[in-house]
């Protein structure tokens, strides 16, 4: 008997229709998406690996997404999860974003069951497409018992949403965990899970992604004065996440504006431009105030401090979470 998977259709690449098959990189100027039953029609995967059920949510470019969006889908999955005759989720994403969406769902979601992001570098209509394969072999790993949380799926490996990231605009092994890799792979039929790290970190309550306070990036570089990150206190942000340099550090005079910035009661969290790699608790960081990032890159961090923002953490409760991963 065929296990049944939930297919959540958001749009993006996976989702997008080209002008022909050739039409690889400006196919999103037609804007012309198919819906979650579609593509699973397309895809030719229904009652062949599981019992699909697709919900239509969104068909729009992930960059377009928003903190209601990821409330939203954030509920869908939890009612989703209460169902005893489901196995687990899919849910179909634009890869500009697709990081960021699994690593704010693992955050406010309990591993109950598996919740799988897949999408595809090339549109549904390019030749050589990878959104079939992609979404067939995220199905699989949603339909398999003991694989539980938010994962991705892409590309034939399995990835933390803590670890991967988008390391390529074209390539079709574009989604990468630098210095962690992958914690699974999927070869045809077979689901083959290395490692299992769900339940290490925090889970905050969903509602709280409704809540989500200003907290912006700063990027770090040769002339940085620190001008955009009093911009962005300025315009409201509680904190602020430096993409620092290497080490995990800005400019003097950047440091000079988050020490300000600091003292005025905003949260500060370094992490790196690097892409991969940890960001210590030096003697400067702890002397500024400022925290360290760890391994979490800069997207990610935002993501995680705003939670912390919204549930009303004080900075020593930040500062142990982040010094916790």
């Amino acid at each position: 008997m065929l296990s049944k998977v939930a297919f959540i259709g958001t749009g993006g690449t996976i989702a997008s229709l080209g002008k022909d098959q050739f039409d690889l990189l400006d196919y999103n100027a037609g804007n012309e998406r198919v819906d979650a039953a579609s593509l699973i029609e397309d895809a030719g995967i229904q009652g062949k690996i599981a019992e699909i059920i697709p919900i239509n949510f969104r068909e729009v470019d992930s960059t377009a997404l928003t903190n209601e969006d990821w409330a939203e889908l954030a509920e869908i999955c939890r009612e989703l999860m209460d169902d005893p005759d489901l196995a687990g989720i899919v849910i179909g994403h634009g890869t500009a974003s697709l990081e960021e969406t699994a690593w704010a769902l693992s955050l406010v979601l309990e591993p109950k069951k598996p919740v799988i992001l897949t999408g595809s570098m090339r549109p549904l209509t390019g030749i050589s497409t990878d959104a079939h394969a992609n979404l067939a072999a995220a199905v699989r790993v949603a339909s398999t018992p003991g694989v539980t949380g938010v994962l991705v799926v892409i590309n034939d490996e399995i990835h933390s949403p803590r670890s991967v990231t988008k390391t390529h605009t074209l390539r079709l092994g574009a989604f990468q965990s630098p210095w962690a890799g992958p914690v699974g792979y999927v070869d045809g039929p077979i689901v083959r899970m290395s490692r299992i790290d769900n339940g290490s970190q925090p889970v905050f309550p969903h509602s709280l992604l409704r809540l989500l306070p200003r907290v912006d990036i700063t990027y770090s570089h040769i002339g940085a004065d620190g001008t955009a990150a009093r911009a962005f206190a300025a315009a409201g942000a509680k904190g602020i996440v430096s993409a620092g340099f290497g080490p995990g550090m800005g400019t003097p005079a950047e440091t000079a504006a988050l020490r300000d910035l600091i003292q005025a009661g905003l949260i500060v969290v370094q992490s790196s431009r690097t892409g991969s790699g940890l960001v210590v608790d030096s003697a400067q960081h702890r002397q500024l105030e400022i925290i360290a990032g760890g391994d979490i890159g800069p997207q990610k961090a935002r993501i995680l401090l705003a939670l912390c923002l919204a549930r009303g953490d004080s900075r020593d409760a930040i500062e142990r979470l982040f010094l916790r991963f």
